[in-house]
């Protein structure tokens, strides 16, 4: 675990860091799920190390509730993530993700790419980072409420990939026609559809995963960061 500092510079907050061996070929921020850094998410960070990227995940929920870990698969768990996002301030989010970006940066020396990729609320999060940071490229996973967040799309000038769960109970169809009507010709977007699979088909671990479209949208996320990034 690192600190990293507030962009307000009135604090810091805790991040999960996983180096590669030898120099990294460029640096990703993960964006945690409403269940915090937990296991899933220090994987997905080890995950990418193996593959020589530098990876960070801060711990946005830490105003709320420092160094929260928390299993989707037990109701109650599932209850109390749910509590914390509805508490969460998404744009105070965005900003401590500019600044674990920023971190990024120094630890390449200021010469490599920095990505974000993001799951649920995290890959809300990563679509905002897109269109809000200097980010070189980022992925979400199964983001929700990206149709309230379509107004921003002509700021997104970097590249953005959107993992769709077909059958996802938090993105409904309606909000996936809307997601595609708006998106569908942006020069910088790509949308990925996964019919019949529920929302957190990705997960690292637990009931929630679909192993077969989990490994799919897993190739395109790192062919699409080993294009955009190096």
């Amino acid at each position: 675990m690192i600190e990293i500092g507030t962009l307000e510079g009135d604090g810091s907050f805790p991040a999960y860091l996983a180096e590669p061996e030898g120099v990294p070929r460029a640096a990703i921020v993960v964006i945690q799920e409403i269940f915090g850094v937990n296991e899933g998410i220090r994987r997905k960070c080890d995950g990418w190390a193996e593959k020589g990227y530098l990876a960070i995940a801060p711990d946005l929920f830490w105003r709320l509730q420092p160094a929260v870990e928390l299993d989707p698969d037990v109701p109650e768990e599932f209850q109390q993530a749910l509590e914390l996002m509805g508490r969460f301030d998404q744009d105070q989010g965005v900003r401590d993700i500019d600044a674990t970006i920023r971190e990024a940066r120094k630890r390449l020396s200021g010469s490599g790419k920095v990505g974000c990729v993001g799951f649920c609320l995290g890959g809300r999060l990563a679509f905002m980072t897109s269109a809000r940071t200097d980010v070189d490229a980022s992925v979400g996973y199964y983001a929700v409420g990206v149709n309230s967040l379509l107004g921003e799309k002509e700021r997104i000038a970097k590249p953005l990939m959107l993992h769709i769960a077909g059958a996802d109970h938090f993105v409904t169809p309606d909000i996936q026609r809307a997601m595609h009507e708006g998106l569908d010709d942006h020069p910088q977007v790509v949308l990925h559809d996964y019919p019949g699979e529920d929302h957190g088909f990705a997960a690292e671990m637990g009931n929630r995963r679909s192993a077969q479209a989990a490994q799919l949208a897993d190739r395109r996320t790192e062919e699409f960061f080993a294009r955009h990034l190096g």
